[in-house]
């Protein structure tokens, strides 16, 4: 099949070009990477159209471009133009996201669509897609739409309007992907489903040869810096643990990473790696014994899960983290719950489990079973073969008759 993702892909020539450092999505943009690559072995072929979302408003036009630095020859990354004044920008985005894919699809027609979340321009992407050309349109659902990442429902006209848009997109997706059951309980329970909290990458596999006595004593952190990951807090309590023989590393990049690196200044044992490709990163985690991932606590249990606590345990690392929502069993053997993310807490969550030897309890085998790359080539695979059928048992109608796509499109077009 011929797929068109639509995501908020960033690539080395949109950080070039584009100021979007306060909402890089580093996790996002591997677990892409990564399952486009695993369906691609599955001989399905790929086009990527990135809204190109910049960071903050400002009077200038950002034009649409193609990435020349792809991960894969044979994907295309285009990205549309951006204008990011206020009252004008999601309007922009929207219609200009929509329109690359309208002529992407004219140059060669898709036969199904993927869409990364539902911001804006993807519903008005998965709305056209459905009702206009009739194809199944695929949800990775990693955010809930509903509340922010600490459960919390933004008030105002504009946000119960979005909150009623993500409503009616549910209900007419063709499936759906999610990190958690809270997330897919959202979807209409004949939607064909799957859990998928994350992606094991072979690079990550591969550097599993390690034995274990061959480990540093490293507390690791990788991903995006920014404000709601408690990485403040874990340095403060670094500081306050004064362990003179182990070390914490922080790799990733965000809008705090300088002031990170000025707090950690005076803290001894801190190691800053900047942004890493997936074989450093590997190499980094596979290096180390404990991955932390002290997220703040969140109101709505599953509403959020963080794709690297899938790469930590793949990557035989204990992992640290404040409450996810329910886990599997066989993978919550490798995980130590902190109650909340104040420096008090990890100090205390970090002696304990170091003291304890509780790093030493894994879940290697578990997430890689779960989630390495043969479970999860063929999981996709079957969910877009089941996204094809249910779409065209939902598009089967009498002639003349009104489809629920058709209806569906009435009742929710979006007044851009």
């Amino acid at each position: 099949m011929r797929i068109a993702y639509i995501a908020p892909y960033q690539g080395p020539a949109l950080l070039r070009q584009r100021s979007i450092i306060d909402n890089l999505t580093l996790a996002g943009r591997v677990k892409i990477e990564l399952i486009v690559e695993l369906l691609r072995g599955k001989s399905h072929e790929f086009e990527i159209i990135s809204d190109g979302e910049v960071d903050s408003y400002k009077p200038r036009f950002y034009p649409s471009l193609e990435e020349k630095e792809l991960f894969d020859p044979n994907v295309p990354v285009y990205y549309a133009s951006a204008l990011p004044v206020r009252l004008i920008s999601g309007f922009w985005s929207s219609l200009r996201t929509l329109s690359l894919f309208k002529a992407r699809h004219r140059c060669r027609p898709y036969d199904l669509v993927i869409i990364y979340n539902l911001k804006r321009p993807h519903i008005t992407c998965a709305r056209y897609a459905k009702q206009h050309l009739q194809l199944p349109v695929i949800l990775e659902y990693e955010d809930d739409s509903f509340v922010d990442v600490a459960g919390r429902e933004a008030e105002g006209f504009i946000a119960k309007y979005h909150r009623n848009q993500c409503r009616q997109a549910l209900k007419a997706m063709s499936g759906c992907m999610a990190v958690s059951p809270y997330l897919l309980s959202q979807l209409p329970p004949a939607v064909p489903k799957l859990l998928l909290r994350g992606v094991v990458s072979r690079a990550l596999i591969n550097e599993n040869h390690r034995t274990e006595a061959s480990r540093n004593n490293w507390v690791v952190f990788s991903g995006t810096h920014e404000g709601t990951q408690g990485l403040e807090q874990m340095i403060r309590a670094w500081g306050m643990l004064a362990l003179k023989d182990w070390e914490l590393h922080i790799a990733g990049r965000g809008p705090i990473t300088p002031a990170l690196e000025r707090l950690a200044e005076n803290i001894p044992n801190i190691a800053f790696h900047g942004l890493l490709n997936r074989d450093k990163n590997a190499r980094l985690l596979c290096a180390a014994k404990i991955g932390m991932n002290a997220q703040d606590v969140t109101k709505t249990p599953g509403n959020v899960f963080a794709f690297k606590i899938i790469e930590y345990l793949a990557a035989g690392l204990h992992v640290i983290t404040t409450p996810r929502g329910a886990l599997e069993p066989e993978l919550e053997a490798g995980i130590s719950y902190i109650a909340d993310n104040s420096a008090e807490t990890i100090s205390a969550g970090l002696r304990k489990v170091i003291a304890g030897g509780l790093y030493e309890r894994r879940a290697r085998e578990s997430a890689i079973q779960a989630y390495g790359s043969t479970a999860i080539s063929e999981a996709l695979n079957t969910l877009m073969s089941q996204a094809v059928e249910f779409n065209a048992s939902k598009t089967t109608r009498r002639p003349g008759a009104p489809s629920e796509t058709d209806i569906l499109g009435q009742q929710t077009s979006l007044k851009i």
